[in-house]
């Protein structure tokens, strides 16, 4: 098989490594692995394997018909059999359908607002679809989605899986004191809902005024950004809570966190969460999406309602209060990304899969 996956940008987020994840790990199983940036590039061009074949497409709008026809160019040249389009880069991959009739196009649906599917656009998604041999769905949501509003039978849930082979050395240095930093990766938007982790950080301050929360993710400078910064500021947080924008070396940063939050209102299967059990931290998490398919409450890891600052409160004070069941929570949670989100675990799934219904 020769892939190649297609991603509208390589910034630092979840469907962005999971491109770049899909794109190394198939260098060991395929004939050929592949993958174009179509509008920006990114940090996380940093990450990809040396065997991958990376294109940047420049793309400039969504029918830069000059971009897809170069597209076509590079397919023709390496022979692609099939691409795997990520998110919103499933409109360049329908553009070169039409002109390039023999690919086989698989749609990787990495949609974040689970919780509000009746909201999801999708006219243009029952438009294109037909055009499209698979759906690949990161939680059980999305792929019910595919099957009964848009009628589409083929759909295979797999999930997110983390790899440690490709981590950029680090250089960011948290600030704070070792041993007491909780980290927070998520980019600043409104799905994320940072404004509950500054609830429980207001009130961490009081009872344990040495524990600062450290915050990576994009930031878009915009209203929600600028908004969060401001009630940083008022609530007088400045020396609390950090943020440090999009960043490439997560595992060094990880090395030097206690835990691991997400205080989000809607998730897929956030990559976060596997980049946290990776590195062993305890965390502590909103029962959104397909989170509580990886976590057990109390079991290898805290799980709270979702909105309930006072209840995420209280588990993020057990973890602050005893490094021992921090050390347990964390290793076992390691041990369930080993098991079942792994690259090993999701790969050989993916290229059955693909062997048995799209290349049959």
């Amino acid at each position: 098989m020769r892939i190649l996956q297609i991603i509208d940008s390589l910034a630092a987020g979840g469907a962005e490594r999971m491109a770049v994840n899909y794109a190394n790990a198939l260098t060991k199983k395929v004939e050929f692995s592949g993958l174009i940036a179509t509008r920006l590039e990114g940090p996380l061009l940093q990450q990809l394997n040396t065997n991958v074949t990376y294109h940047f497409l420049n793309k400039k709008g969504s029918f830069d018909l000059k971009a897809v026809f170069r597209l076509k160019a590079f397919v023709k040249l390496h022979k692609i059999t099939i691409i795997q389009a990520h998110s919103t880069s499933f409109f360049t991959g329908f553009l070169l359908k039409l002109i390039c009739p023999s690919i086989q196009l698989i749609w990787h649906d990495h949609y974040g607002d689970s919780e509000f599917l009746h909201k999801r656009p999708n006219k243009i998604l029952k438009a294109v679809l037909p055009f499209f041999s698979g759906i690949i769905a990161v939680n059980h949501k999305l792929k019910d989605w595919a099957k009964v509003y848009m009628h589409f039978n083929n759909t295979v849930y797999l999930p997110n899986f983390t790899s440690d082979e490709n981590t950029t050395q680090g250089n960011t240095i948290l600030k704070g004191i070792a041993g007491k930093r909780i980290v927070c990766l998520a980019n600043l938007r409104e799905q994320k809902n940072h404004f509950l982790l500054v609830e429980v950080a207001r009130k961490l301050k009081i009872s344990h005024p040495d524990w600062t929360f450290h915050l990576v993710g994009k930031d878009s400078k915009d209203g929600y950004a600028n908004e969060l910064k401001s009630s940083i500021v008022e609530l007088e947080l400045k020396e609390t809570v950090f943020i440090y924008g999009e960043k490439s070396d997560i595992s060094a940063i990880l090395g030097q966190s206690t835990i691991g939050i997400l205080t989000s209102k809607s998730e897929g299967l956030p990559v976060a969460l596997l980049e946290y059990g990776l590195c062993k931290i305890a965390v502590v998490v909103i029962d959104v999406g397909e989170i509580n398919s990886v976590i057990q409450n109390g079991v290898n890891g805290c799980m709270v309602p979702s909105q309930e600052s006072e209840l995420f409160y209280i588990a993020l004070i057990q973890l602050v209060e005893n490094e021992r069941l921090r050390m347990e929570l964390g290793n076992s949670l390691y041990q369930t990304i080993l098991e079942t989100y792994s690259e090993q675990a999701v790969i050989t799934p993916y290229l059955n899969w693909l062997q048995t219904t799209i290349l049959k």
